[in-house]
Order: structure tokens, then C-alpha cells, then sequence
């Protein structure tokens, strides 16, 4: 493969990106296009990044997936839009969070979402933040029938 001085530059400009953070091949070929290179010398660069494992889909999905559920507290639904919006594929994405949803307990996923939203334990003190509460965790990612159920736990009776 001929790699010139263009795709040279596209290659070292991806590898700087992904020294930052993890992106998918999706979002390198996007930010390579946003400097000006063309798609030619993307395409060899990415082949290259690829080769050397420095681009990696189902490494980013599952760093995308770790990162929703361990600092965000979303459900699986807003974690799997996450990854998708990276550029990824569903299967590679289906496996990232059947990997990490594996190691969770999405019950306590879902209290601990809750219990940021409320700061602390305290119970739902009306239907007007009990509404709320239930759009803010639908929103979220979690399961419509989980969240009525642990929001009437903690609605005043």
C-alpha cells in the first residue's frame, strides 16, 4: 500500500486524537475529514490504525458502556444509544453492554440513579416530582416498569 506524505500526516494526526481519548473509526474518519484530509488518505490511515489496533470499536463501546453505567448511572437503553451515536455497530454494541450489564445489578443501577437525583434517600414528596422523576430516569435509560416500581417505593404514602 502506498502510504504518502498526506496520508502520513492523517495517520499521525488520528494517532494524536486517539492518544486522548478512545474514538471509534467513525468519529477518527469524522474528525479527519474536519482538518482537511481526503478521503483517500483517511482511508489508508485508518487501515494502519487499525492494523496497529489503535482504533478498536468494541474496545470503545465497551469503554463507552463502563463509563454510562459507573459514572453517569444510565440504563441500558441511553448506554446503547451512546455507543450507536459513536459510530458503532448494534452487535458490537449489544456485546459491550451484555458484558458490563453482566458485572451490574441494574436494580441498584437504577437506586443509585435515583438517589443522586434526590440527593440522598428522602422519599418522592408529590405527584409532580414523582412525574418528573419518572421522565428523568426514562430518559436515562432504564425500563418504564423498573422505574414505577421503585418510584411508588419511595412515593409518601
Amino acid at each position: 500500500m502506498n502510504f504518502g506524505e498526506g496520508a502520513v500526516n492523517a495517520y499521525v494526526d488520528g494517532l494524536k486524537m486517539l492518544a486522548r481519548r478512545e474514538l471509534s473509526e467513525k468519529q477518527v474518519r469524522q474528525r479527519l475529514a474536519r482538518r482537511g484530509h481526503d478521503e483517500g488518505e483517511i482511508d489508508r490511515a485508518v487501515v494502519r490504525l487499525k492494523a496497529e489496533r489503535a482504533i478498536d470499536d468494541a474496545r470503545v463501546a465497551a469503554a463507552i458502556a463502563r463509563t454510562e453505567t459507573s459514572i453517569k448511572r444510565r440504563g441500558k437503553l441511553r448506554v446503547s444509544r451512546q455507543i450507536e451515536s459513536a459510530g458503532i455497530s448494534r452487535s458490537v454494541a449489544r456485546q459491550a453492554i451484555d458484558d458490563v450489564f453482566d458485572e451490574l445489578d441494574p436494580h441498584a443501577l437504577l437506586e443509585a440513579s435515583l438517589a443522586k437525583r434526590l440527593r440522598g434517600n428522602r422519599p418522592i414528596a408529590d405527584d409532580r416530582e414523582f412525574q418528573r422523576l419518572y421522565r428523568y430516569l426514562v430518559g436515562q435509560g432504564f425500563g418504564a416498569d423498573e422505574v414505577l416500581r421503585v418510584l411508588r417505593a419511595r412515593s409518601v404514602k
